[in-house]
């Protein structure tokens, strides 16, 4: 049996579809108080399980009320600083009825049974934009659950009918009697309640949380320190780890000669791994210079040595070929032919970093039949399992405590459990050395992180349309070529169909304009550059090349590029009022006017849906004489479902244009002989609060089921910009990041 095949039968997966849907029936399930292993820390981030008090009401999974009147919420997913630790304890409140300074939150232990994510089956992760989405009446029910029972123990108490009883901001009361309870006094009461089987949930038009600014729950804790992340976790004895990484991927260490780095004062040992050599030491800056002085001699034999431009090079022998078809309607080839005029256009992407604020970093404590991680636990179906494979345990006896992390986009979920994976290996290598088992905290430094991890993959695009003599498109034909980041995975089986990467393709294969003869192929090469989601998947390009090839086509046609989208959106509604909301709210049709001489302003519009919420962006920019340019303004218009925090939105808006953003300006990672040339920020910028333009977020009204925030305004805002840089300029952008000429 093969390591791929021993993952898949570590957990089973059902339906992995990222748009597909199951109800949420599984949030009553009972919970268990697991003991927490970071208690004697007392601070907030910490996850696992916290031991329950005597006393205690947990009705079920999700909910924990304690006799000092707090509401404790269960997330099972991670908070990066996205906003679940808020969006989803308004959910248990909302119905629960609790005043919000009751409520605290406290991540899931690891337990797919009963913190599964429902889009994903029996897996339990975050990702993909689906934590509010997938909770939204799972949560509710175990709020709406949870009050049912302390109602139900208030009219035992007093006597008197539930339905005589009300509930509000935490007082359970009998206005007939005048007659009143907190949560906490009813605490004992209510865990002995029968756990009710169905529950009503609220109308809409009764909300008093949702649709409406709560403050955070971790604010407190992220601004006075207290806040625990992976980084902060000291425990007795502890080693810290670094690693060195070959210099290519593929590499292996040979052998090496470790004298110089034992000489370091604090160095206590140095052992091989899979991956490379690790220097373990008393602390963080003594295992620096031990790995510095480490002297490795690497095998790379089987490492990849192609660099940025040979790897392109091949994608463009591989475009010139049709690729496996993806979505197909009509006849691309004859409507092509038969166009009064067609227009073709290329798009290059480069490789890109995470390079989210925290590194990848793990802490790892061995006991002789288990296995406890602290970490920014992001994906804890494979990561459970992929532990246990390297130390020959079961799954369960994994415990994996959930803490802060500071950023992920996509890079703590990785398919292959690579840092925890390595993290644990040290620990066992140790272990094996020097018969005793310590603690290990392993850390990847900032060039670590840019060199050594895993990335959104370069891709190409080639693309050919064709307009009718009236300049309406009947032709659009789509060729991308660029690595699977779910080939050799647990995903590949449930989510590569017929050769065709879902995610390679999505943005692409279904575009929301009305084309009649629309074809759309796809080329997976396998190259050795290890790859993984980024924030917002493959609609990071598939957006761009999309978007700005139809300001293309309009301009070709002597169209109005946004009136063009317009046109297209007429039979996809919610495409169609977010682009109008956009337009309208940057005064579309107002004349932009430069402050200077010889300076050129433009405006430019996209649209994009991904994970089943619409964003459209409409950018400001502002070209100099010398050539440089800055985004003066962006007005984000976005259709999420209902809003369940506002606040939260605008502000994953935000962060979604600023990242996106900085890769449109920025982002590039690049390989010479298969080596990666950049290594920190200096190199792979991050966008400066100097260049930070002004944004407006719009939200429309919906009634319908929330649905992700975390990425959909990533994608849209390059092809915004460079759509901007097109008016501006005259000149069209056709490879990230962005470069134009004076």
């Amino acid at each position: 049996m093969t390591r791929r095949e021993k993952r898949m039968n570590a957990f089973e997966i059902v339906n992995l579809s990222r748009r597909g849907f199951l109800k949420a029936g599984a949030g009553l399930t009972l919970g268990i108080a697991v003991p927490n292993a970071l208690a004697q820390m007392a601070g907030p981030g910490q996850g696992g399980g916290g031991a329950a008090a005597a006393g205690t009401f947990e009705p079920n999974a999700f909910v924990r009320i304690g006799t000092d009147n707090t509401v404790t919420v269960i997330v099972k997913h991670l908070e990066m600083g996205q906003g679940t630790f808020t969006g989803l304890p308004t959910l248990v409140a909302e119905e629960l009825d609790a005043d919000w300074s009751q409520i605290r939150a406290e991540g899931a232990p690891a337990d797919a049974s009963r913190y599964n994510n429902l889009f994903m089956g029996a897996v339990q992760g975050t990702g993909g934009s689906t934590a509010m989405a997938n909770s939204y009446e799972q949560m509710r029910k175990a709020g709406a659950a949870a009050r049912a029972m302390l109602v139900a123990a208030a009219a035992e108490r007093w006597k008197v009918a539930p339905d005589s009883i009300t509930v509000t901001r935490g007082a359970v009361m009998h206005p007939p009697s005048n007659r009143r309870a907190s949560f906490g006094q009813l605490a004992a009461s209510a865990a002995k309640m029968p756990v009710p089987q169905e529950v009503k949930l609220k109308d809409p038009k009764d909300f008093a949380l949702i649709g409406r600014r709560t403050p955070r729950t971790d604010t407190r804790a992220k601004s006075n320190g207290t806040a625990i992340y992976t980084q902060d976790v000291k425990l007795p004895g502890m080693l810290t780890a670094l690693v060195a990484h070959p210099p290519r991927f593929g590499g292996k260490p040979k052998s090496f000669d470790a004298e110089k780095a034992k000489a370091v004062k604090g160095v206590v040992d140095v052992v091989a791994i899979p991956q490379g050599v690790a220097v373990l030491a008393n602390d963080f800056w003594s295992a620096k210079k031990g790995r510095d002085a480490l002297t490795v001699d690497w095998e790379e034999s089987g490492a990849f040595k192609l660099g940025s431009a040979e790897i392109m090079a091949e994608y463009k022998k591989l475009a010139a070929t049709p690729g496996l078809p993806a979505r197909k309607e009509g006849d691309p080839a004859g409507a092509l032919e038969r166009a009064a005029k067609t227009l073709e256009a290329a798009y290059e992407f480069p490789y890109l970093a995470h390079a989210c604020m925290e590194p990848m970093n793990c802490v790892v404590k061995l006991s002789a039949d288990a296995c406890e991680i602290w970490n920014g636990e992001q994906f804890q179906s494979i990561d459970q399992p992929e532990v246990a494979q390297v130390l020959g345990i079961r799954p369960e006896q994994v415990k994996l405590n959930m803490l802060f992390a500071g950023g992920s986009f996509g890079r703590r979920a990785n398919p292959h459990a690579d840092y925890v994976v390595e993290a644990v290996q040290i620990a066992k290598a140790h272990a094996e050395k020097s018969g005793g088992r310590v603690p290990v905290k392993l850390v990847w430094t900032r060039e670590d992180d840019m060199r050594a991890g895993s990335y959104r993959p370069m891709y190409y695009h080639a693309l050919k349309a064709g307009l009718d003599a009236q300049g309406n498109i009947i032709a659009w034909q789509h060729r991308i070529v660029g690595q699977s980041i779910l080939g050799g995975t647990v995903f590949e089986g449930m989510m590569v169909k017929d050769g065709i990467d879902a995610t390679s393709v999505e943005g692409a294969a279904n575009l929301p304009y009305a084309v009649p003869n629309l074809g759309v192929d796809l080329h997976s090469p396998r190259m050795g550059v290890p790859v993984q989601w980024w924030r917002s998947v493959g609609s990071t390009h598939t957006a761009f090349s999309t978007e700005t090839f139809l300001d293309e086509l309009a301009l070709a046609a002597g169209k109005d590029p946004y009136q063009v989208r317009r046109a297209l959106l007429a039979k996809s509604p919610r495409h169609k009022t977010v682009l109008e909301m956009a337009a309208t709210e940057s005064d579309w049709t107002t004349p932009l006017v430069s402050a200077r001489v010889g300076e050129r302003r433009g405006r430019g519009i996209a649209v994009h849906e991904s994970f089943n919420t619409v964003v459209a962006q409409v950018a400001e920019v502002t070209v100099r004489r010398d050539g440089s340019w800055r985004v003066d303004r962006v007005m984000c218009a976005v259709d999420c479902g209902v809003a369940v925090n506002p606040d939260v939105i605008r502000a994953q808006m935000e962060s979604g244009i600023v990242y996106g953003l900085t890769a449109a300006m920025y982002g590039a990672i690049t390989l010479k002989d298969g080596v990666v040339e950049q290594s920190n920020f200096h190199d792979y910028m991050p966008l400066r609060m100097n260049e930070m333009p002004r944004i407006g977020v719009y939200i429309a009204r919906s009634n319908e089921k929330p649905t992700g925030v975390g990425e959909p305004a990533t994608p849209v805002i390059a092809p915004a910009v460079a759509n901007a840089l097109f008016a501006a300029t005259g000149k069209p952008i056709r490879s990230l990041p962005i470069r134009i000429q004076a």
